[in-house]
């Protein structure tokens, strides 16, 4: 019985799980270039019951071994194995912004391992110089006239920050920024080929998992690309989809509720009147 109480215990904490991912999903909906999650929910490994007889068998030697009987298979429960960001193109929109960008991919490469496309990302540089990436490109000037994003200056293609003097500047598709007819600097797009390698951070930052800083995309025959200046990339959330698996982990997480409390009730019954001496 108790193990019972462990395998409803073990739904209800990876359906509470997956509800706070998709509850996140939700919430940045909204929010420019970020990458939805998806859930991969495992069982824990089978266990095989047998029953022991009274029955011996002979060997040689004159020793007995007891005899067994198989009863079948015992499943532990389920738990959340892994939270999986999905790198698919969000949505293009129109803002008007001049230091707005878009990232669009049109040719990625594709990870022969996984058969999953890598993915492009702006380089920013963070308080104690450590590199991290993002998809957001809802880009500002600060008043030192530096391009960041969420305050965090933007890398060019010589890993420095990028100087603007005025508020009249183009971007063409491949980053090269100009201000009065004169190159400013180019936008550099670093290349992650294994999405497995990258970590999220939050406000919509990664990093690598080994550390090892991404190379760029810059020169890169196999990988094409454009920067789409006055646009943004939404992102890749599906609402609708995200509020109906919602509804399903509620399902699943109230049919193991009440599972516990079945279990919950039968061991009380056993306590106070079974055990009870007359």
């Amino acid at each position: 019985m108790l193990r019972g109480l462990y395998t409803a215990t073990a739904g209800m904490l990876s359906q509470q799980k997956r509800v706070e991912m998709l509850s996140n999903n939700i919430a940045n909906a909204n929010t420019n270039g970020y990458k939805s999650d998806q859930s991969a929910v495992r069982a824990f490994p089978e266990m095989l019951l047998n029953r022991l007889e009274d029955s011996q068998t002979p060997v040689r030697n004159g020793a007995v071994f007891g005899t067994s009987a198989t009863i079948g298979s015992l499943n532990t429960g389920a738990y959340l194995q892994e939270l999986i960001p999905q790198f698919t193109q969000g949505d293009i929109k129109e803002t008007g912004l001049l230091s707005d960008v878009a990232l669009v991919e049109e040719v990625v490469p594709v990870n022969g391992e996984t058969n999953l496309k890598g993915l492009l990302l702006f380089p920013v540089q963070m308080e104690d110089g450590a590199i991290r990436y993002t998809r957001d490109g809802h880009f500002t000037v600060d008043s030192s006239g530096v391009l960041t994003s969420n305050g965090r200056p933007v890398l060019s293609t010589e890993g420095r920050q990028i100087q603007i003097q005025g508020n009249e500047y183009q971007i063409s598709p491949e980053g090269v920024i100009t201000e009065n007819g004169q190159r400013v600097a180019q936008i550099d797009v670093r290349f992650e080929g294994d999405i497995r390698n990258l970590v999220k951070e939050g406000n919509g930052l990664y990093r690598t998992a080994d550390n090892n800083a991404l190379p760029s995309a810059i020169g890169n025959g196999e990988i094409q690309y454009s920067v789409k200046q006055q646009f943004l990339e939404r992102s890749n959330v599906d609402v609708a989809r995200n509020y109906t698996d919602m509804m399903t982990a509620y399902r699943a997480f109230e049919a193991n509720q009440k599972v516990l409390q079945a279990y919950d009730k039968s061991m009380e019954k056993a306590v106070n009147e079974i055990g009870r001496l007359r």
